[in-house]
């Protein structure tokens, strides 16, 4: 795993570089032989310093093997690894010749923290090269050292929030922090190292006391939490003694529901990200977007930033226009926060192209409609995009909801034709369903695959029924908010529940996200389907009737006022008093909803498997990472307690009725995963 050279120069270079694999990660074999090395070091008195590297083309060190870590959390050995792991590194840092970390490729968590071992730390200016401490985001800490070092090295303040952030820092960024001391090209970086072991050993560095800038997160028993406690009182404790902190957070975390199940989460998006399928196709080059407004401006945006060339065609000069500006701005945005160069973003625009008139589609490999969520204005463009695309053209439709199956029978090729469920902002979610209507063709849901991943996003197959996957889940949950908020339970006590549970946001600010409207076009389409479980309650009409639109018209649930935002009292004309519904836990009632309908989608083979329910909906509402998807939340609450709820709840309202799954899995005793 580790080769070791000493040069002529005395300085001992460890080269990590594992065999037959893009990555170094430590697993007990690695750690074990950078123990052996560093046995030889500290035995070889004629040498002058260590410098660490590696010898891989996109990777530094990722961090602790995550499969290790869940295997052991569940076993009960994570203590010993851990331990071993603060033992090496602290022998590193023990030693009498000064130590340098050269640093290339993504550099993430123990690799970080071997770093914060050495006295010094260069990086490549590459832009591979991504160093931070990301523990937190898995529900971790940073336990070999790096909530104890990181700390003294830059300060609490500083160090909180790298932590509790768990970002990952370009090689500029991270020598502002001071996280690297120094930043050159890939080929100096091996120079640059042997000129910070001239400088000596690291001195001691006065530590930087906490102001309290950093909040203290809401749960005391959260990863975050623990991981600040230990950071602001290192200063009080010996290294030592902050270790063995570390140490006991660490393994108190990974018997932790929430810890496993955001570990989960990290295979499941390495899953998604590389598919299974071995079918090569050739890279989209170009593609069409038909469509101008929120959507296909924001689709038109991401594919040029990832190398398509797009034609961006609407009929309406000024919604075109518009598109435009919010293309721009997208742009503007990405180079203000460092995302993209300005010189990578002028390109990216020059490769949209704008037009009112129709264009030659026949060398475009795929088109995408965006246009209007009314059926009979996509069957007409459907029509038209039949006769102008190529043979091989597969034409997508954006929709969110309207039955892909009816599109694809407008065309001659009904066999090229899928759904491609892009979400709002496009430049954030990551999430696309791509939904197989009755007659595509394998073909063109691989290369529907291929071309999501190609341009950075996560795919997840739906079959084409109403709502799909994400939209049949969640509507159940946002239509009975809004009714509870109708029949009397107040606005603050609805959004703040949930967001104390864990989702991003309350299920009433989401509506005024999505919008009145679009939210009653999308119910209205679920209703005809799957009846009163989707009906919108009417105060939902009344304020379409109304104009108050949500966030668009900065007014629905709440008024908007710039950034601020205040509960809406006007709409309190159409609220009816007294039946509060304090008969469940509000946070359940409509947890159970999404529950049924994320398993009915199992059973009627909306999709193949639970992960697919549970990972779709983390990616495209936010739900809860930590609460592992509806599903795993289910099996966790337990699956007999969740129907025995349900069916009080049915009593007085017949949408709580359990689906048959549910009532098979919890009469059986089995569950949706083996594991």
């Amino acid at each position: 795993m580790i080769r070791r050279e000493i040069g002529d120069d005395r300085v001992c270079l460890l080269t990590f570089d594992r065999p037959e694999s893009g990555a170094n990660i430590f697993d007990a074999a690695t750690m074990s032989e950078l123990s052996e090395h560093v046995d030889v070091i500290e035995g070889d008195q004629s040498l002058r310093g260590l410098i660490i590297t590696s010898a891989k083309k996109s990777i530094f060190i990722a961090g602790a093997d995550l499969k290790t870590l869940l295997k052991q959390a569940r076993t009960g050995e994570l203590g010993a690894f851990i331990a071993e792991g603060q033992r090496v590194f602290n022998r590193i840092a023990a030693l009498k010749i000064p130590s340098v970390a050269a640093i290339h490729g993504a550099c993430a968590g123990g690799g970080y923290e071997v770093t914060l071992a050495s006295d010094w730390r260069v990086a490549s200016d590459d832009p591979a090269t991504r160093i931070g401490l990301p523990e937190t985001t898995l529900g971790l800490i940073p336990a070999w050292g790096g909530s104890t070092r990181l700390p003294r090295l830059i300060g609490e303040d500083n160090a909180a929030e790298v932590i509790l952030k768990g970002k990952l820092y370009s090689a500029s960024e991270a020598l502002k922090i001071g996280l690297v001391d120094e930043v050159v090209t890939r080929e100096k970086l091996l120079d640059a190292a042997r000129r910070l072991i001239g400088k000596g050993r690291r001195p001691p560095a006065k530590i930087s006391r906490s102001k309290g800038k950093t909040p203290v997160p809401s749960d005391p028993k959260s990863a975050r939490a623990r991981a600040l406690g230990i950071i602001t009182t290192r200063g009080t404790n010996a290294i030592d003694e902050s270790l063995k902190l570390e140490l006991d957070a660490i393994v108190d975390l990974g018997k932790t529901e929430s810890t496993q199940n955001l570990i989960r989460n990290f295979f499941l998006a390495e899953k998604y990200k590389k598919g299974t399928s071995k079918a090569q196709f050739e890279k989209v080059a170009h593609a069409a977007v038909i469509g101008a407004g929120v959507m296909g401006s924001g689709i038109a945006q991401w594919l040029s930033a990832r190398g398509v060339t797009v034609i961006l065609r609407d009929v309406n000069r000024e919604l075109l226009d518009r598109g435009l500006v919010n293309i721009e701005k997208t742009y503007a945005d990405a180079v203000k926060r460092g995302l993209v160069a300005e010189e990578k973003a002028k390109q990216g625009r020059a490769r949209i192209v704008a037009s009112t008139a129709p264009m030659e589609l026949r060398d475009v490999q795929f088109v995408i409609e965006a246009a209007s969520e009314k059926i009979d204005i996509k069957k007409e463009i459907f029509r038209e995009l039949s006769m102008q695309a190529g043979p091989k053209t597969i034409i997508a439709t954006n929709t969110s909801a309207l039955p892909v199956s009816e599109l694809a029978d407008c065309t001659v090729s009904p066999d090229r034709v899928i759904g491609l469920h892009f979400f709002n902002p496009v430049s954030r979610m990551k999430l696309v369903e791509v939904v197989v209507a009755k007659e595509t063709s394998d073909e063109t849901k691989e290369r529907a695959l291929v071309f999501v991943r190609q341009v950075g996003k996560l795919p997840i197959v739906v079959r084409d029924a109403p709502g799909f996957l994400v939209n049949r889940v969640l509507f159940p949950y946002l239509l009975e908010a809004a009714e509870l908020f109708e029949s009397g339970v107040e606005l603050d006590r609805i959004d703040e529940k949930l967001v104390k549970w864990g989702m991003p946001m309350g299920p009433l600010r989401l509506i005024d996200e999505i919008g009145l409207d679009v939210t009653l076009d999308i119910a209205a389409t679920l209703e005809k389907a799957y009846g009163r479980r989707d009906r919108a309650p009417e105060i939902l009409q009344r304020m379409r009737e109304s104009k108050l639109l949500g966030r668009k018209s900065d007014a629905g649930f709440y008024k908007y006022e710039g950034k601020q935002q205040s509960p809406n009292e006007s709409l309190v004309q159409w609220r009816r008093a007294g039946s509060a519904r304090n008969d469940v836990d509000l946070a359940n009632r409509l947890m159970f909803l999404m529950i049924n309908e994320a398993a009915r989608c199992i059973e009627e083979e909306v999709v193949e498997a639970p992960e697919d329910a549970d990972y779709g909906m983390i990616l495209g509402t936010g739900f809860a990472p930590h609460r592992g998807g509806p599903l795993r939340f289910a099996e966790h609450f337990g699956l007999k307690k969740v129907i025995d709820e349900m069916n009080r709840l049915a009593q007085s309202d017949d949408r709580f009725e359990p689906c048959e799954i549910l009532k098979k899995h919890a009469r059986d005793g089995t569950k949706f995963y083996e594991s």
